[in-house]
């Protein structure tokens, strides 16, 4: 399990930005089970949307995509680096993510090209699959 600062360590994101509260499995280059615990104090509920708090569904994506890049930036050679969006597929947004909520958030890497991996995203909360979708990641050369 990785806590907060060990997190921070791995990936250069920072509040109000990070996206994820631990690690709860970790194998290096493969797959990661984070989670985000989602609360009425998030900066983007004062928007999205008055009188229905509502997570945005790019940054479930987000939350997503920092769970992937703690996987292919926890490999010994891309320590240090950054890792950037490459792209997404297949997206669907099959449920609402509201304050209270606890996201779970899976990614298993399906293809690894040296820098650059695609990995099957699954956000949960509970056992209901909030989003799902296939991420592409970059790794800084």
């Amino acid at each position: 399990m990785l806590n907060i600062d060990e997190i921070q360590n791995i990936i250069p994101h920072r509040p109000p930005f990070l996206l994820i509260d631990r690690i709860d499995e970790l194998e290096p280059g493969k797959r990661a089970v984070g989670r985000k615990g989602v609360t009425m104090n998030e900066p983007f509920f004062a928007g999205h949307f008055p009188g229905k708090a509502v997570m945005p569904g790019v940054l479930i994506l987000e939350a997503l995509a920092q769970t992937g890049a703690v996987v292919m930036l926890s490999r010994e050679e891309n320590k240090g680096k950054k890792a950037f969006f490459g792209g997404m597929d297949k997206v669907k947004f099959k449920r609402q993510v509201v304050p209270g909520d606890v996201l779970t958030l899976e990614v298993e890497i399906i293809k690894d090209k040296g820098i650059f991996g695609v990995g099957k995203a699954v956000a949960y909360v509970e056992d209901k699959v909030a989003v799902e979708a296939i991420l592409t990641f970059a790794i800084q050369p």
